[in-house]
């Protein structure tokens, strides 16, 4: 099996995995099927780097119907944000998207996630698929005002429809202005005859894109729909693999590899996301670890040399021998042709340029920093 980062999918194992709706479109592509995050899912179809390249020049689609949405409404619904993410949801109005994350209360990342405005004093929260029971909870644990949290997770079927022509794919199956859309907005409206579906430009492979949401029992419906009008722009179906190497070249962060419950969002490059003109979870910390300087910090790194893909847990040295970090992820970029690191480095080996050593057992790869994104 390719794995194309460090991304572990996880073994079969004697537990049922879930399904997404469109489980049978898949084995009928010939995708090849792994347990992620408690589902089966496509990693890939037919070649990664095809599928990669497709969505960088035309358009892909990824089923991620893996990740949960949360709902919450009504009064306190805001304040119950500003209490749990880092961002600042004060700032959202109907038909804005905010990234963000859920800080605990040690210094780490709950979870990141997106936050939806669907409108006045009404939220959609969409998160990542191994963390749902834990976000849900950890949430829940700060919701003292009753505010009405609902779990959709298990309803809706999510699109990921991704690359310059993503646009020229599907507007005509609706009446929504989509090609107006700017990056991180949303709107709710008809799409593929199908009401209420929810169209966002939250993109996470860096060549622009749109996401859609809708219920479970018109999956296969919209799926069709969207493979039928894209199909004088090179549409192609894209697995969780091409997923990563995407989200790689353009430096994103991936939960579980990137960031965790031990990474601070300083560390990792969030302090954007991070804001200090409200009071949330560990907000004092987070400010005193910014005044004071963080030690370490998330960096990319090109590898100068050719040899072994760096992964996940591969150590990291400076050029006598100090182990100085590790490597989150790595792969091999189908669009750069030579192979991509990111990692966690003490000081002072933050800035651009600096020269390290990958240790790839036993073999000393030597590599530069570099800043994100990878791909210019």
């Amino acid at each position: 099996m390719i794995r194309p980062l460090g991304v572990t999918f996880a073994p079969a194992t004697n537990h049922i995995m879930k399904k997404t709706a469109l489980y049978d479109k898949h084995i009928s592509l010939g995708a090849k099927m792994v347990p992620f995050a408690g589902y089966d899912m496509p990693v890939q179809y037919s070649n990664l780097g095809a599928e990669h390249l497709n969505v960088r020049e035309n358009v892909g689609v990824f089923d991620v119907s893996h990740m949960g949405e949360f709902f919450l409404s009504g009064d306190g619904a805001l304040d119950l944000l500003q209490r749990v993410t880092s961002n600042d949801a004060s700032k959202l109005t109907p038909g804005k998207v905010q990234y963000s994350c859920l800080p605990n209360n040690d210094g780490g990342i709950v979870d990141d996630l997106l936050v939806y405005c669907l409108g006045e004093s009404e939220y959609m929260l969409v998160v990542n698929a191994s963390n749902m029971e834990k976000d849900w909870d950890w949430i829940q644990k700060f919701n003292t005002q009753g505010v009405n949290m609902v779990d959709k997770s298990d309803d809706y079927s999510l699109l990921a429809i991704q690359g310059p022509k993503a646009t020229a794919a599907i507007e005509s199956l609706t009446d929504l202005d989509i090609a107006s859309m700017p990056y991180y907005t949303v709107q709710v409206g008809k799409f593929a005859g199908v009401d209420d579906v929810i169209v966002a430009t939250t993109g996470y492979t860096g060549s622009g894109g749109y996401e859609i949401y809708f219920k479970n029992d018109v999956a296969e419906k919209i799926w069709d729909a969207v493979f039928e009008a894209g199909k004088g722009q090179n549409i192609m179906a894209a697995g969780l693999g091409a997923r990563d190497t995407l989200r790689m070249e353009m430096g994103f962060c991936l939960y579980g590899n990137d960031i965790n419950d031990e990474t601070s969002p300083l560390e990792a490059g969030l302090g954007w996301i991070t804001k200090f003109t409200k009071d949330f979870t560990n907000s004092e910390a987070l400010k005193a670890e910014k005044e004071a300087g963080i030690s370490r910090k998330l960096v990319g790194f090109e590898v100068l040399e050719k040899g072994p893909i760096p992964r996940h847990g591969y150590e990291i040295q400076n050029k006598e021998g100090e182990v100085i970090g590790e490597v989150t992820s790595g792969t091999m970029a189908p669009s750069l042709g030579r192979a991509i690191a990111m990692g966690y480095v003490n000081r002072p080996y933050f800035s651009e340029g600096s020269e390290v050593n990958i240790i790839i057992r036993n073999k000393v790869l030597p590599a530069r920093v570099v800043k994100f994104p990878f791909l210019k």
